[in-house]
């Protein structure tokens, strides 16, 4: 992701201009923006590899077949995402085709988050925690803030590349305005992404109260919480600052990959909100002595 990033930040996506090989070679002279370029597709080819790597250990070794089928879909995701960089250089990078490559390398980044946490040791403790689980609410909010972290990135790929992260160039205003002249598309798309951020804002901010409040006794539910309300404070310092600097490579990279840990940290907390919160309405699922004990807690 971080070196996918370098590359549109630096302008380097057409440096290598055919593929799979780069200029007829498997290693060009790695000079300028064909560094950022083959660099990322080596990257790339890297963790094909690895992916491919861990699809066989789990075939293998894995007794959960649905955990097997992560893995494949892992394969399916790396291999799919190739094609999709592939056609971004063979097409001129068109803006759907490099906005899917954008997103789905961010969903490949969640699977293998989402692989790394059903296949610890800690699992098997969320599924049978010590204490006795409490009915709340965090499961659809934990689901409904990761939802807007998605699509919060979907805004900020199409921002990216339809090369509008400057469309509008004064922050925390528009424009000088709270709402700025929507005709243009970049402008929209723009203005769009820094709503959604609000959005974000506000809903990770509710999660965090509610877990600090209902679950604070809770590390598995409370570190993601709170990692999530730092990354996504400074994911807003960074995008200022993307503003101020005026699209600075670091800033803009930083900016990207800070997005992805944020959408990993939201995802996280749902997967174990969903299995560690059992629905609001149904108490009774309880045992009575976690009723007692609940009761006594409040």
């Amino acid at each position: 992701l971080a070196a996918g990033a370098l590359v549109t930040s630096t302008g380097s996506s057409l440096a290598v201009p055919d593929w799979p090989l780069a200029y007829g070679q498997v290693f060009p002279p790695m000079v300028g923006g064909i560094l950022y370029e083959h660099g990322h597709r080596l990257v790339a080819s890297a963790v094909g590899l690895l992916t491919l790597v861990l699809a066989g250990w789990l075939l293998w070794a894995e007794p959960r077949r649905w955990v097997r089928w992560l893995g494949l879909w892992a394969v399916v995701a790396v291999i799919v995402q190739g094609v999709l960089g592939g056609l971004t250089v063979l097409f001129l990078l068109p803006k759907p085709i490099s906005i899917s490559h954008a997103v789905l390398g961010q969903l490949f980044f969640l699977l293998a988050v989402a692989l790394v946490q059903v296949t610890s040791g800690q699992w098997g403790a969320l599924l049978h925690p010590a204490e006795p689980r409490r009915p709340g609410r965090l499961g659809p909010l934990g689901m409904a803030t990761f939802a807007a972290v998605l699509l919060e990135l979907v805004l900020g790929a199409t921002v990216r590349h339809h090369a509008a992260g400057l469309a509008i160039p004064d922050f925390p205003l528009a424009y000088g305005r709270l709402i700025p002249p929507l005709g243009a598309f970049p402008i929209a798309i723009h203005f769009a992404h820094r709503v959604g951020a609000l959005v974000v804002l506000v809903l990770i901010a509710v999660q965090t109260v509610v877990v600090l409040r209902q679950h604070r006794v809770q590390a598995a539910l409370r570190r993601p919480a709170l990692a999530a309300a730092l990354l996504t404070i400074l994911q807003l310092v960074l995008g200022a600052l993307v503003i101020w600097t005026q699209r600075a490579v670091p800033i803009t990279t930083l900016h990207l990959v800070n997005g992805a840990l944020l959408l990993a940290a939201t995802g996280l907390l749902a997967l174990r909100a969903v299995v560690l919160v059992p629905p609001w309405r149904s108490p009774g699922r309880l045992s009575a002595g976690a009723g007692v004990q609940g009761a006594g807690r409040s």
